[in-house]
C-alpha cells in the first residue's frame, strides 16, 4: 500500500484511487459539485494536464469524464497510487 498524496501532486498519467476527500476544506458548492461528478473514496482518478502557471487548474480523468479542478480543490483530495500490474 502506498502513502496517500494529494491529487494536486500526483504525477501526470499515474493511475490512482481516491483515498479520502477533506470536505471541510471545500466550500459547500465545490463539495456538492465534486459529489455530483462522482468524486468519492475508492474511485479511480488520473491527472491528465496541469496549467503551466503555478495556480492554474488541474485536469483529471474520473470515470470517462475529464474534469478541471482548481488547485486548492485538488489539494483537498488524497489519493493512493495504484500498484503496477503484475506481468
Amino acid at each position: 500500500m502506498t502513502t496517500p498524496i494529494s491529487l494536486e501532486t500526483l504525477p501526470r498519467h499515474q493511475a490512482a484511487i481516491i483515498d479520502d476527500i477533506d470536505w471541510s476544506r471545500l466550500a459547500t458548492p465545490e463539495a456538492r459539485r465534486l459529489r455530483e461528478l462522482g468524486f468519492d473514496s475508492g474511485v479511480p482518478v488520473q491527472v491528465l494536464h496541469r496549467a503551466r502557471l503555478g495556480a492554474g487548474p488541474v485536469a483529471c480523468r474520473i470515470g470517462r469524464m475529464t474534469v478541471a479542478l482548481r488547485r486548492p480543490v485538488a489539494g483537498a483530495i488524497r489519493v493512493s497510487v495504484e500498484p503496477l500490474a503484475a506481468e
